[in-house]
């Protein structure tokens, strides 16, 4: 049975796709959840959303508090394990799924996470061939693409990033926390950009 706040999670994260009109264009809500069995997983990084009180948003506080309150119960994800991105990443930046893989729900259409960065932490090039779309629910981070100028965006606003484009991320005085959408492609996990990135 999915556990309540996932329900909750899920009627904001709804209702958030239904009055963004960039959330629309990059996805149509899927039709087809289903709920799916989750095992919890407690990793370093979900202490931090939990005790963050700087994750500023004046239109999305909603959608902000179900995500942390659904965390305790959340598989949080260990992407970059056993790579050479360092301990101290993997202790800062959370993440888990709420539409896909380890999540609460599955759709053959997208995949739906939360990301969460304390301040002063920066997200290493990487790509992977899903297309992605980073949508800041709270708080303030600066996002780099290949080929692109770098941006430094707040609540409400999105990132695309294509199929395999290099993308990077970085928080200054602000921690982030960003819902993330993937279509096309989902089922093969980021990599790190080895080669050296220009912007």
């Amino acid at each position: 049975m999915t556990h309540k706040t996932f329900k909750d999670l899920l009627a904001q994260v709804r209702a958030v796709h239904a009055a963004h009109q960039g959330l629309q264009d990059f996805c149509d809500f899927p039709n087809d959840l289903q709920p799916q069995p989750m095992t919890p997983f407690h990793a370093p990084c979900a202490d931090h959303m939990a005790q963050e009180t700087r994750f500023a948003t004046s239109d999305y506080a909603a959608l902000r508090d179900a995500f942390v309150r659904a965390g305790p119960h959340a598989r949080w994800r260990e992407t970059y394990k056993d790579t050479d991105i360092g301990d101290d990443f993997m202790k800062r930046f959370g993440c888990y799924c709420l539409i896909g893989p380890g999540g609460a729900y599955s759709s053959a259409k997208i995949a739906a996470y939360v990301v969460t960065m304390p301040a002063d932490l920066h997200y290493t090039w990487h790509h992977h061939p899903a297309e992605e779309l980073y949508f800041v629910v709270a708080g303030q981070a600066t996002f780099f693409r290949e080929g692109m100028p770098e941006a430094t965006l707040g609540p409400g606003q999105t990132s695309f990033h294509a199929s395999n484009q290099p993308h990077a991320m970085e928080t200054r005085d602000h921690p982030v926390m960003a819902m993330v959408l993937w279509r096309n492609g989902f089922d093969t996990p980021p990599q790190l950009t080895e080669r050296p990135v220009k912007h």
